[in-house]
């Protein structure tokens, strides 16, 4: 159970690692912004024509009398949009790194120097398109495995007492072990660590990672929180990657003056970017 402890630590120190960097956070706000308004256009364009497209699919019930055919048409759309949300939960990290991906790139770098005792980080040494290529496959693998484990327990919630009580809570624990394995893929896919491995990897440590994804996963239902939590979010799992893989950390706080300087124009950030 301390692991739990350890988890939850390292989004804390994500996200203070993102406030003592406010150009970098400024930056990372961007792709999720970009995903969001997305998002949110299919998410209201379903909630105002879910109930045609429910119409169109079940010809079926247009000889049902009332008040069957409404309850069963309410309930399928309601089903329907659930299922939406569900989704965007689950996927919207993965969209969003995959939009912001050269800066999360630049962003997991850059924690990796910073809290490396000698200074360094690993590099991918791939281009750009190929890293792109690489998060994208590997993304639509683990959204496979997300949704199959959401459809499996839609079905198990309606099953008396469990499905109202102890499904809901599983849920979240699934959630928060793929939120974590989409944002921990950033540093290790740079550290050459492929998919089957960092899925091996996160297992090992299941209760770290529960730790860290599932508030992090109950933090996404509360709209816009995301956008916000998702570049210290992808600080935090750059540094439980390096504790995953046994690397050393140095805890690094700096000094108001030392922030103050990397935010000046010609600082060491504006070199970064």
């Amino acid at each position: 159970m301390r692991d739990l402890g350890t988890g939850f630590g390292y989004l804390l120190k994500g996200q203070r690692w993102m406030a003592r960097h406010g150009r970098q956070y400024g930056f990372g706000l961007i792709p999720g912004l970009i995903t969001l308004v997305l998002y949110v256009a299919v998410l209201v364009a379903l909630a105002l024509w879910g109930d045609d497209l429910v119409t169109w699919t079940t010809p079926f019930a247009d000889d049902w009398s009332s008040p069957w055919q409404g309850l069963f048409r309410g309930f399928l759309t309601a089903v329907l949009f659930v299922l939406a949300l569900l989704l965007s939960v689950l996927t919207f990290t993965a969209a969003t790194l995959l939009i912001g991906q050269p800066f999360y790139e630049t962003l997991s770098e850059k924690v990796d120097r910073d809290v490396s005792p000698d200074g360094t980080a690993p590099e991918s040494g791939l281009p750009l398109w190929r890293e792109l290529w690489i998060s994208a496959r590997d993304s639509l693998r683990v959204l496979v495995r997300a949704l199959l484990w959401g459809v499996l327990l839609f079905a198990l919630g309606f099953l008396p007492f469990i499905g109202q009580t102890v499904i809901p809570v599983i849920g979240f624990f699934v959630t928060g072990f793929f939120l974590t394995e989409e944002l921990t893929a950033v540093a290790l896919q740079r550290r050459g660590v492929d998919l089957r491995d960092r899925l091996t990897l996160l297992r090992s440590r299941k209760t770290l990672i529960w730790g860290f994804g599932t508030p992090l996963g109950l933090s996404f239902l509360v709209p816009f929180v995301a956008v916000f939590l998702m570049p210290g979010a992808v600080a935090g799992a750059t540094m439980m990657a390096r504790d995953l893989l046994g690397e050393e950390t140095e805890e690094t706080e700096e000094t108001e003056e030392d922030t103050e300087r990397e935010g000046a124009p010609g600082g060491p950030e504006s070199v970064d970017e």
